[in-house]
């Protein structure tokens, strides 16, 4: 049986985006993108971590897409993002976690 592989996107969102709905946003555009698989977390810089997987990448890059804008209530100041292809899944859901 073939093992499935997907892309990661590991991004770090910069700004005011603590304390903004920044995380729950993020789900909620995940899960319309049809991204079901990841993580967003506040870290203790004030800046907020996403770790998101999907076979598709296009998916992924939507996402971006929406970070770089973040909820009415933030402001963005820049987005870090790196690329894994080909990697083995780690998330079974997408969720909120605290530090």
């Amino acid at each position: 049986m073939a093992e499935i592989r997907v892309t990661r996107l590991h991004a770090r969102v910069r700004g005011r985006v603590q304390g903004v709905g920044y995380r729950m946003w993020t789900e909620r555009c995940a899960r319309q993108l049809g991204v079901g698989f990841g993580r967003v977390r506040n870290l203790p810089d004030g800046s907020v971590e996403v770790e998101a997987e999907a076979e598709d990448r296009m998916r992924l890059e939507g996402l971006l897409r929406a970070l770089r804008t973040g909820p009415p209530a933030a402001d963005v100041d820049g987005v870090e993002a790196d690329w894994q292809e080909d990697a083995e899944p780690r998330f079974t859901s997408f969720r909120v976690e605290d530090w």
